[in-house]
Parts: structure tokens; sequence; C-alpha cells
């Protein structure tokens, strides 16, 4: 039924009924070589998997999960949320082709389009972080064949109007990718919107325990995904069932934990926020922010990151902070139970038009832990910062 909520669909898969009796969760398949009754049997597609690259019970229950909560027709699985970036920049450019993108890009994106794509002769076109859509749109040309959005972007968190660059692009026959681990495929569902093509890095919320890397392609147009399928086939990308499995689980609690992650989150960034030590949070969900519109019209919820601009500092003083910290771990990625914190500042001098900052920038990952223990730890933080400076 449509008119059911994603919490909802994304359980009632495992118990839609079937013949037999059988675990509520696929099995795991740990297969290379699949048998067969019969000779003629063996090249016959129709009746499953042929050989064990193809995806087994776990990777086939998975990709219908996310199937729906995607609204797409397929849904393709890679070992990273980087693989889902770029498998379809490679599937869907040629040599002499052009790709815009924005300055905020997620940094191992922005280093296959310079260490990859660049010397296959495919240009890219870096357009500002927080640009219109006219000026995002001024700078496709008669080259440009792929508009990749990443919205929000990464570490300032700035937000586009999907919805009208999609129109726009589709207008002009430039195919849009966007990169949604931010929204998870949940609080946002860019196929809705008019995207082309959606990809999540499914290591961070889907999985949601840090301990799996996996991507998803998803495409509610054949047309646009038949290159992307062959090129995942010609390849040999795949993921292990046991990833497949592990993605499965936690796919089925994200509503629940995204919720009460964003919950958390919206505390102690508000706390933050009131910190006489810190200059800005970085959020499209707080209201205030220039990205806050944007993001009222179109998500129906926040993510559990969000980026942290100190008053001044130096690295010093913002490792003292991070040092201090107990519950904070520092560690990179994020959408997992447990609350993590880095140290952005250097980051951003890979942008062509690095923003101006008021002090050093941290990004702040809010897990499951208790918001009261989180902001006793972070003041505890925050004592340590002052005294470094």
């Amino acid at each position: 039924m449509t008119d059911r909520s994603d919490r909802t669909r994304l359980i009632a898969g495992a118990t839609r009924r079937t013949p037999g009796r059988r675990a509520v969760s696929p099995p795991v398949e740990r297969a290379s070589t699949l048998l067969n009754d019969s000779p003629a049997a063996m090249r016959d597609g129709s009746i499953g998997p042929t050989y064990g690259i193809e995806d087994l019970a776990a990777g086939r229950a998975l990709r219908e999960a996310l199937a729906e909560l995607e609204g797409a027709s397929d849904v393709w699985l890679v070992p990273s949320g980087l693989a889902a970036v770029t498998v379809p920049l490679t599937a869907l450019l040629k040599p002499g082709d052009e790709v815009v993108t924005t300055d905020a890009l997620y940094g191992p994106s922005r280093r296959f389009l310079h260490r990859h794509l660049k010397p296959r002769g495919i240009n890219t076109v870096f357009h500002p972080a927080d640009a219109s859509t006219e000026t995002i749109l001024s700078t496709l040309t008669e080259r440009t064949k792929v508009l990749l959005i990443e919205s929000p972007g990464s570490l300032t968190f700035d937000m586009a109007d999907v919805p009208a660059l999609a129109a726009a692009c589709r207008a002009r026959g430039v195919t849009t990718i966007m990169d949604n681990t931010w929204g998870a495929g949940l609080a946002f569902k860019p196929l809705a919107h008019g995207v082309d093509v959606s990809v999540q890095a499914l290591t961070k919320y889907a999985g949601g325990h840090s301990d799996l890397l996996m991507g998803s392609i998803a495409v509610k147009d054949d047309a646009v995904g038949k290159p992307i399928f062959e090129t995942l086939e010609d390849y040999g990308w795949r993921v292990t069932s046991d990833d497949a499995w592990l993605a499965l689980r936690g796919l089925r609690t994200l509503p629940l934990r995204y919720a009460e992650q964003a919950r958390s989150a919206r505390i102690v960034a508000d706390w933050l926020a009131a910190r006489p030590e810190v200059a800005q949070v970085l959020s499209p969900a707080l209201p205030g922010s220039p990205a806050h519109a944007l993001w009222s019209r179109d998500y129906t919820g926040a993510a559990s990151l969000f980026g942290v601009m100190m008053k001044g500092g130096t690295e010093a003083s913002a490792h003292a902070l991070m040092s201090a910290l107990s519950l904070f771990g520092l560690g990179y990625s994020w959408g997992g139970f447990e609350s993590l914190i880095t140290h952005e500042t250097a980051q951003l001098s890979m942008r062509g038009s690095p923003p101006a900052l008021a002090g050093q920038l941290l990004r702040l990952h809010v897990g499951l832990e208790d918001p009261k223990d989180l902001i006793a730890d972070l003041e505890t933080g925050l004592k340590a910062w002052s005294a470094a400076l």
C-alpha cells in the first residue's frame, strides 16, 4: 500500500507471506559456484543467479527494500559510498564530456574527477558551494552531460534547489546524479523530485553500526539505468552476502535511528549555538541557516551531522578540545550509533573558493547516546579549547 509510512514498508517486506516456513531475514549464502539440476538450466538466468558474483538472497532482499524506499525501478549495490558516485560517472560520461558539480563536493569524489576522469578527457566545472539555481545553470554548456549534486554539501552544508535543477537539466538533456547520503533515502527522495540517479553510502545510516562498507545506486528510468548496470557487470563490482545481510538488518530500523539521532543532534546543536566559543553551527535544519527554507520545503527530517565554526582558535586548540572528549570518537564516517568528531579546517583548502571562516571548523556526528551526556562531554572539551588559546 502506497500510503504506508517508510518505517512500516521497510519492515513489511520481511513479513510478507510466502509458501512454507522461513526465517524473517534471508539466509546468508556464501557461494561462488551455484549448482544446477540440468545442463539446460546452467545458463537460464530466469530461475535465479548463475554465479556467485550476482546478488544472492540477502543482496536481492536489500535491493528490493531500497527500491521501495527510494521509489526506484532498480537499485544496485557497490562496495562503498564512493563507488556509488564513481560508477554512474564512469557509465554516463565519455571523452569530451563535461560534468558540473559543487565546490563543496566530498573530497574523494573530487579526487576521482581530477585523478581519473580528467586524464580521460572529461572536464569538471565547479560552481560555488552557495550558488543560486540560476548561477549553477549558467555553468552548463553544450559539453555538459552530468550535473553531480551533493546537497547538503560536505563540511559547510550548503543546499541546492534540487527539484528546480532536476527539471531544468531534464529539459536540457543533462543527467542529474545526487549524493543523498545525508538524506539517507528517507528524509529526502531524489527520484521523486526529478533526479535521474540517486546514490548514497549505505556505510552510514542504512548500515547504522559502523561495521560495513557499501553504497547504492537507484534509478527510476531504465534507459538511464542500462549503462550503469552494464558498467557494474563489466567491472565485476559486487558486495558480499554477509555485508548485504548486515545492511538489510540496519535498514529495518533506519527510520527510528535517523529520527532519534536528529532529535539529539538538534539539542546538542542548539546548546553549541548559544556558547560564546562558537561562531556558528552549520546545519540547514536550524532556523536562521541560509539553507533553512529549502530544507523546510523539501525534507522531512535531518541527519545528525553538522558543522561547528569556532570563534578563532588554532589547530592546537581544536585538537585540545577533541582530546578532552570521552564520548565522541575520533574517526571518520558518520551515521552509526556512536558520536564522532573531526577537525575539518584544512580540508577546505582543496576548494577553488574556500569560504571565509570565523575560526576553526569541527564536524560533529551525534549518535544514540543521551544528549545530556554529550553536552557535558562537550563542555569539558570547550574548557580545554579555552585553556589552549
